[in-house]
């Protein structure tokens, strides 16, 4: 590959960071994203294939806690009857439910299974993307988007796995799935944080949410 790549996120060029034996690794100076360069980018067909291995079912106590991880710190800031948006649901869209049972009106989007881009249009209070950006060609352009979308004083709660110690890179599982080519450092939520001039509170090792000034 070319020794520099356009960071997704802010555009800066990025150097190749840790060449692997299946694909590369490109880290942005600017905003420390690490990110898959597009040529080694899986098929949207081969992306769709993954994605239909999943079984996060609606009704799965397991997958409800897992998701309560963004749920619960969420609800600490909101309440109803604020409307949001489950961003990238899936085919299982379980926090959906999970915040709908506690009386907030959700709307749905997701490119594959809920691909209604209407419900992009109209503003929102809150937005919540789980396991999303990790599977983001262009996070820059579809984070502008919903940030827009959010009234001010809204929330935009994400989960995604943050970036560990460089040291822990090799061997870290959640870089070997093939949907996954771009990883958030806690520097990069800090960057789009000074970006948007937000308010930043970053979760355990998975959940950021930020609240739009």
């Amino acid at each position: 590959m070319n020794n520099l790549a356009p960071c997704p996120l802010c555009r800066t060029a990025s150097p190749l960071w840790f060449p692997d034996h299946w694909r590369d690794y490109c880290r942005c100076p600017e905003c420390a994203l690490v990110h898959v360069p597009p040529a080694q980018h899986p098929s949207r067909e081969r992306e769709k294939a993954e994605y239909d291995l999943h079984e996060n079912e609606v009704e799965d106590p397991g997958y409800r806690r897992f998701l309560s991880r963004l749920a619960e710190p969420l609800l600490q800031r909101i309440g109803p009857p604020a409307r949001g948006l489950d961003f990238g649901c899936g085919p299982g869209p379980a926090l959906a439910a999970m915040l709908e049972e506690a009386g907030f009106t959700m709307e749905l989007y997701d490119p594959f299974y809920y691909p209604d881009a209407g419900v992009l249009q109209s503003p929102k209070d809150f937005i919540v993307a789980t396991e999303v950006l990790e599977h983001l060609a262009r996070p820059g352009e579809v984070l502008e988007q919903i940030w827009q979308l959010l009234e001010p004083g809204g929330w935009l709660g994400i989960m995604t796995r943050r970036l560990p110690e460089e040291s822990e890179f090799a061997q870290w599982r959640y870089r070997r799935d093939i949907t996954h080519i771009c990883f958030f450092h806690e520097e990069t939520f800090r960057w789009l944080a000074r970006r948007w001039g937000a308010e930043l509170v970053l979760e355990g090792t998975d959940v950021a949410l930020m609240r739009k000034g």
